[in-house]
């Protein structure tokens, strides 16, 4: 497959609150984020920023940025496979897709470990996103367990393959490659790591949707991304961006993420 380069992907810098944020704190802390974002003077058509609260703060978020004109995007932690019926706790694509959210976040690991995800029901609750135009952030990655016993991009790739092969021949989505045994560790892959898994990742997006979908989806990195190393990641040809956990908790270093060009050498 022939390389396009980054500028055709536009990054995403994707901020993934867990379960954290009332939805009191969730207004202040979207306030604290598009401010700092705006002091740096941050070009959002250069850099997409968004942020995923907790189902009880969207509307929240949603009724803020709608108000201030603010320019971060927003989305979900998880989402529905069924569209509506009797599914008691369960929030579906539309419901979403009405909040204005542009993503949501489909097999985090820890939806994986928590509640035992597999590919085939991330691959379908994917394909419900996709059907009510909210993009889905694919999350695959592997166990220390597993790199040791597959080797590096081996069971993130055939993740990747078994939810492709749930979703429709075209609708946007976006990867996220998050090595398990690097989140919330402090330990992040090096950029070389990410770089090996998100080639592989793009090759197999290839090999099932085609060159073109390939070259135009954008493949994240996920596992302990601070200010301090995201410009090494970024310098990586297949790695379009982070997904970031406890650092999107901090406006300020969240929104130094977001301006990491601003520490990527030339």
């Amino acid at each position: 497959m022939g390389r396009t380069v980054m500028a055709d992907r536009t990054p995403l810098i994707a901020g993934n609150w867990k379960l954290n944020q009332d939805h009191l704190q969730a207004i202040a802390l979207v306030q604290k984020t598009a401010w700092a974002l705006q002091d740096g003077k941050h070009d959002h058509s250069a850099v997409e920023v968004a942020v995923f609260p907790p189902f009880t703060d969207l509307r929240s978020v949603q009724t803020l940025i709608s108000a201030e004109k603010f320019e971060l995007r927003f989305g979900a932690q998880d989402v529905s496979q069924h569209e509506s019926g009797a599914h008691t706790g369960e929030v579906s694509a539309a419901m979403l897709a009405k909040l204005e959210c542009s993503y949501v976040i489909v097999g985090h690991s820890e939806r994986r470990q928590e509640h035992g995800e597999t590919d085939a029901l991330i691959g379908k609750k994917s394909a419900a996103a996709i059907a009510r135009g909210v993009t889905p952030v694919i999350c695959v990655g592997e166990t220390a367990e597993d790199l040791e016993q597959h080797g590096a991009a081996a069971v993130p790739v055939q993740q990747l393959r078994d939810v492709l092969a749930e979703l429709p021949a075209s609708g946007e989505i976006v990867v996220a490659y998050e090595p398990v045994w690097a989140i919330g560790s402090g330990q992040a892959a090096t950029s070389a790591q990410a770089q090996q898994v998100c080639q592989a990742l793009r090759q197999t997006i290839a090999e099932v949707r085609g060159d073109e979908a390939a070259a135009a989806t954008r493949i994240l990195y996920g596992g302990s991304v601070k200010s301090g190393n995201i410009a090494g990641f970024m310098r990586e040809p297949d790695v379009d961006g982070a997904l970031v956990g406890g650092a999107s908790l901090d406006a300020a270093e969240f929104a130094a993420i977001a301006r990491f060009q601003h520490h990527v050498g030339t």
